[in-house]
This record gives C-alpha cells, structure tokens and sequence, in this order.
C-alpha cells in the first residue's frame, strides 16, 4: 500500500512537471540543468560550426556587407525578447535564427545567432554559462541549417518573387525551432539516465525522457515554432518586395553589394528600432519564462530534494542585468526597452568588430569563399 501512495505521489509529481514544462520554452538552457560533461560534448560539438562560420564570413561574400550580418543578429537577440502565451500558462518565443540561415547562408548565421545568444547568457543571464554550447548549438546550429534545408527544398527554382518561397520559409522556420526543441528535451531527458546518485537519484535535470521530449516539442511544434515559421515568411515577403537583392545575394556565391547599402537597410533598422521599443509588449505574456525557473518552483512540482548538481550550478554566473532588468529601474518597461537597446547595440558591435578581424580580400575579381 505504501509503494502504491509512493507510485501515485511520483505519478503526480511527473504529471505537475509536464504540464509545467509544457508551458515553457527551454530553448535557453539555464546552468545546472547539464551536467558538466554534457555541457562540455555539447561546446565541443559547437566548435566545428564555428569554425566552418568563422572560414565562411571571414570571405569575400560577406566584406561590404556587415551591416546586414550585424542587422540580422540583433534581430535574433531582440526577437527572443517577445514572449508568447503557451499551453499551461507560461511563455514562449521565436529566435530568428531560420530568417538569419535564409539570408545569410547557415555557416554565417551561426556565428550571428551565436553572438546573440553568448551577450544574453554573459549579460542578461538569459541562458546559462555553462550551456552557452548547448544552447549555441540548439538554436544557432540547427534550427539555420534545418530551415535552410527545408527552405531550398521547397522553393527550388522558383522565381524570388514566388511564394513557394514564403512557403518554405515558413516551413522551414517550423520545422528548425520543432527540431531545436526536440534535441533540447532529449539532452534534459538524458540527464536523470546518465548522471544520478548511487540510490539513482538525479543530480540534474530531474525528468527522464517520456517527460522532456513531449514538454519541449509539443508547446514548440504548436505555438512557438509556428511564431517563428510565421516569423520568416513575413520577413522574407517584406524582403520580397522591397531588397530583393537581399534574396538574390542568398542564392549566389556572394552577397550583392546593394543588399546592405544604407538606401535599402534603412526601413529594417528602423524596424529593428520599432521592436526595441514594443518590447515590453513581451512582458505581457502570463507566467514564468524557462530562463527564470528557480529552485523554488522545481520544489512547487513536488520535488521533495532538488538535484545536488543543479543546486550548485544554478547560481554559477550574476548577470549585471538579469532578466533584462536594469537595477534601478526594476521590472519596468522602461528597463526592458533600455535593454534590449544595449543588448542590439552591443550584439551589432561585436559582430562588427568580429569581423573587422578578417581581411577584405577577393572584394573584387571572383566571388567565392
């Protein structure tokens, strides 16, 4: 009878956790949730996408053309800022990293993308240190190189007026950020089967496979990663219409000087600055985001004892602006514009100066690299 009430407790205690992970977007890994050793496969895992982004950007293609690299990431790092309603009460977001990969290519979307990601861990504690290659890799690496996939296979030789076109960037949106959830609950999954105390107690992410898997990917498959097909189709569309050599520049071997000039980039940056400023609009969406899971709410699930590695990683790293908080203005909207201001100038200042460290060959003559 005891270890009936033991097994119904455990039941209820796995059934509170899925449906509270089916309400949160794990994408951005906080620290403890990784045991070292996965994090550290995971950043080695990371470094050969980086160095194939590294050798693609450091080309020909992309010298006349950082202002457009630098656009695109700070898309990336602002977009992930708008939080959307999901199933079970908590929030959601897209990452731009499929309208990056389409542009841009997916070897320089990565190094884009991952910039993004690397000042939202180190800066606003979005995401942890420790799973700055987990979450490099889930979001930078593969939701680009799966949307780039699926993107050209829909659209093949269609016209870049088409709107097969649109079509595959929204599938391919879908289908990268359903993907990048997927591999996400499969390294939590893992977790409780690889890493655990000698009474197989798990000293990490506590929930085994049957609980992450369907936690991450259903909430994705059926809100967030539809944001994010939807995402990139408009964009796409909006690119359609008015730089379409942003589109052309994709298809060839180098990205057209015209692409980036001031004339044709003008109406995405002031975009990008109508989003900086609505974003408090993503505080409007109900609950607790994954990045501010604590101790205290894996205790409101039922867990009786937190897992001892999770307890001792998860205050690894103080962001100066946590939660995209500034001290002296507290959770305000005012906070959050100011910065997601800093986050874009910083992110677009780093990617710059990224790739300020390589030199402008082959801008005339060939365009390959």
């Amino acid at each position: 009878m005891a270890h009936r009430s033991r097994s119904i407790r455990s039941y209820a205690a796995y059934f509170g956790a899925l449906m509270l992970w089916m309400g949160t977007t794990a994408m951005h890994i906080p620290d403890g949730y990784l045991s070292p050793a996965t994090s550290l496969v995971m950043l080695l895992m990371v470094l050969p996408f980086w160095a194939a982004g590294t050798r693609k950007i450091g080309g020909s293609r992309y010298a006349r053309n950082v202002p457009l690299v630098a656009m695109l990431a700070a898309f990336s790092f602002v977009i992930m800022m708008f939080n959307v309603p999901l199933p079970g009460g908590t929030t959601g977001h897209a990452v731009g990293a499929a309208l990056a990969g389409i542009v841009l290519g997916p070897e320089a979307a990565t190094i884009a993308v991952s910039i993004a990601l690397i000042i939202q861990a180190l800066l606003f504690g979005d995401g942890g240190v420790l799973a700055i290659g987990a979450n490099c890799f889930n979001i930078a690496v593969v939701v680009p190189y799966v949307s780039v996939a699926v993107y050209r296979s829909v659209a093949g030789t269609a016209p870049l007026t088409s709107p097969r076109r649109a079509l595959g960037a929204a599938l391919g949106g879908w289908l990268g950020l359903t993907g990048a959830a997927l591999l996400t609950g499969i390294e939590f999954g893992l977790q409780p089967l690889l890493f655990h105390t000698a009474e197989g107690a798990p000293l990490y992410a506590p929930y085994p496979l049957a609980i992450a898997i369907p936690a991450m990917v259903l909430p994705h498959a059926l809100v967030a990663s539809v944001v994010e097909g939807l995402l990139t189709a408009l964009v796409l569309a909006f690119f359609q219409r008015s730089n379409i050599a942003v589109l052309d520049a994709a298809e060839g071997t180098a990205l057209a000087q015209e692409a980036a000039s001031p004339r044709r980039t003008l109406w995405p940056w002031i975009g990008l600055a109508i989003l900086v400023v609505a974003s408090p609009l993503g505080l409007l969406a109900p609950g607790t985001a994954w990045g501010e899971w604590g101790t205290n709410e894996l205790s409101q699930l039922g867990l009786h004892s937190i897992p001892a590695g999770l307890r001792q990683l998860s205050g690894l790293w103080g962001a100066p602006l946590e939660n995209y908080r500034v001290p002296a203005l507290g959770n305000t909207s005012l906070g959050y514009v100011l910065s997601a201001a800093l986050g874009v100038l910083v992110v677009a200042l780093l990617v710059w100066l990224f790739m300020s460290l390589f030199p402008r060959r082959a801008i005339s003559g060939h365009s390959g690299s």
